[in-house]
C-alpha cells in the first residue's frame, strides 16, 4: 500500500492486502496528517434550502443521453453542462445546499483508492469518467455561495441482482480498486431485491467508514450525509443475516437489539472520524420520518407510520441525543391532512427531540408527490399543490428548532407537475 501520508494510510487501511482484520474505528484514533484543503471558515449555519441530487439509476443526473456518446470529450461536456445548468436553476430559486449523491451504490463519483468509478458516468463500472464529478460539483457549487453535502448510500452494492449485474461486478476484479463484491464476497447479502453489505460484520462497517474518511480527508465537502438505507428488506426479500447474528450476537436480548447496535455503531465511527479529520464537516442522517409509534413507544409520535427503529434498525432519536449527529433529516413526506403520519404532528415531534440538543433539524419534505393525483393525499394537487408547499415551509420557518428544509428531489422542479410550486418557491426564496 502507497503510504504517501498517515491519513492516506488511514483512509486506505481496509483495503489492505493484509489478512489481519482492520481496527476498530470507535476507539480514539492516534493524530493524523491532514493532506491541504481550501480553507474552511468555521460553518454560519443559515436556515437550510436544501435538494437532493441522485445519481442512483441516473435519476437526477448525469443525463442518460450523455453516457451512449461514444466521444469522452463530449460526454464529459454534456455531463458538466447539465450539473452548472441544474447549480445554476438551484441558485435562482433561493437553494443554498445541495446533497449530492457521490455512492449511490458500491461505485464512487469521485476518484477513490477504495471503490471502483460508478457506472452511472460511463455506463461501465471502473471506466475513469475523464473528469471528477465531486470535485466539479464542489468547484461549481461553491463558486455560487452553495454548500455541498456528500450523500452516501453506506451499505447498497448493487440496485439489482439481475446476472448481468452479476458478470458486470465479477468483471472488476482486475481493476485496482476493483469491486467489493469480488474483494469480500463474503460480506454480500442479498436483500430488498439487490446486494448489500451485511452491517452485522465489524470489518464491513470499517470498511464504509474508510470510504467516509477518504472523502473528508480529501475533498472540501461542507458535510456528510447518510440517507435511510441501514437494513433495507422487504417482506418478500429479508435479509439472511442468521450465520452473522450466531457468531456475533451472543448477548444481545434480540436479534432486532443486535441489529440496532450495529447501526449505532456504524454511526459513532463514522461520527467520530468525521470530527477527528475535520471537525467543521456536518454529519448528518436522513431517517424515515418515524422513530416509533406511540402505540409502541410512550416517547414515540403520534402515528401509524413504518419506523425506523422497528423497520431500519436505526434509532435515530438516540443519535440525537448522544450529540452523534450535527444535524438530521427526516424524511416527512406526507400532508397535513395524512392521519397515519401527519406532517405538522411529526415535525414538531422532531423539534421536541432535538429541542434540549445542538443537533440542528432540517425536515425533508415531498416534492416528487406534488401535483400528483393521489387517492390517500389529494392535497398535492390542490392549486398545483401549492397551499400544501406553503403550509409545510411556513411550518418550518415557523417553529425555531427547525433550520430548514430539504427536497426531495432535484428533477421534480423540472417537470410539468410541479411547476406552480417551482414559481412559489422562487418568489418565496428566490433572490
Amino acid at each position: 500500500m502507497k503510504k504517501r501520508s498517515a491519513l492516506v494510510a488511514f483512509a486506505l487501511l481496509v483495503v489492505s492486502c493484509s489478512s489481519e482484520p482492520p481496527k476498530s474505528l470507535v476507539t480514539p484514533l492516534t493524530p493524523v496528517t491532514k493532506q491541504p484543503l481550501p480553507s474552511q471558515p468555521e460553518q454560519q449555519h443559515q436556515p437550510v434550502r436544501g435538494v437532493w441530487l441522485a445519481t442512483v439509476s441516473r435519476l437526477d443526473w448525469p443525463p442518460v443521453s450523455s453516457v451512449n456518446l461514444s466521444n469522452a470529450e463530449n460526454r464529459v461536456k454534456q455531463q458538466q453542462n447539465a450539473l452548472t445548468q441544474k447549480l445554476d436553476k438551484l441558485k435562482s430559486l433561493g437553494i443554498n445546499t445541495v446533497f449530492f449523491q457521490v455512492k449511490p451504490d458500491g461505485t464512487a463519483l469521485w476518484s477513490s483508492r477504495i471503490l471502483p468509478w460508478s457506472d452511472m458516468l460511463t455506463g461501465k463500472i471502473g471506466e475513469d469518467p475523464g473528469y471528477d464529478p465531486l470535485q466539479f460539483m464542489l468547484d461549481e457549487a461553491h463558486k455560487r455561495g452553495m454548500k455541498v453535502h456528500a450523500w452516501f448510500n453506506p451499505y447498497r452494492v448493487s440496485v439489482n441482482t439481475k446476472p448481468s449485474t452479476v458478470t458486470e461486478l465479477n468483471r472488476t476484479l482486475t481493476l485496482h480498486p476493483a469491486s467489493v463484491f469480488v474483494l469480500h464476497r463474503d460480506w454480500i447479502r442479498t436483500a430488498s431485491d439487490r446486494f448489500v453489505l451485511d452491517p452485522g460484520i465489524p470489518e464491513a462497517r470499517d470498511w464504509i467508514t474508510s470510504i467516509v474518511a477518504e472523502v473528508v480527508a480529501r475533498y472540501p465537502v461542507d458535510g456528510v450525509q447518510f440517507d435511510d438505507y441501514f437494513y433495507a428488506e422487504t417482506p418478500g426479500s429479508t435479509l439472511n443475516d442468521s450465520q452473522t447474528y450466531k457468531r456475533y450476537g451472543q448477548g444481545f436480548a434480540s436479534k432486532a437489539d443486535w441489529r440496532r447496535h450495529n447501526t449505532q455503531t456504524l454511526i459513532e465511527q463514522v461520527s467520530h472520524t468525521i470530527k477527528q479529520l475535520n471537525p467543521n464537516v456536518e454529519f448528518g442522517v436522513s431517517p424515515a420520518g418515524v422513530w416509533r409509534n406511540l402505540s409502541h413507544d410512550p416517547a414515540g409520535s403520534d402515528t401509524r407510520g413504518a419506523a425506523a427503529y422497528d423497520e431500519a434498525y436505526a434509532d435515530t432519536r438516540r443519535w440525537v441525543q448522544q450529540g452523534l449527529l450535527d444535524y438530521i433529516a427526516p424524511q416527512l413526506y406526507w400532508p397535513f391532512s395524512r392521519q397515519a403520519a401527519r406532517y405538522d404532528v411529526l415535525a414538531k415531534w422532531w423539534a421536541e427531540v432535538v429541542k434540549p440538543t445542538n443537533t440542528r433539524l432540517y425536515i425533508g419534505i415531498a416534492l416528487y408527490k406534488v401535483g400528483e393525483p393521489s387517492k390517500n393525499e389529494p392535497d398535492w394537487t390542490i392549486k398545483g399543490g401549492v397551499p400544501e408547499l406553503k403550509n409545510q415551509i411556513d411550518l418550518n420557518e415557523s417553529v425555531p428548532q427547525i433550520n430548514g428544509t430539504i427536497l426531495f428531489r432535484e428533477n421534480y422542479l423540472n417537470q410539468p407537475q410541479t411547476q406552480d410550486a417551482v414559481h412559489y418557491l422562487k418568489n418565496r426564496w428566490g433572490s
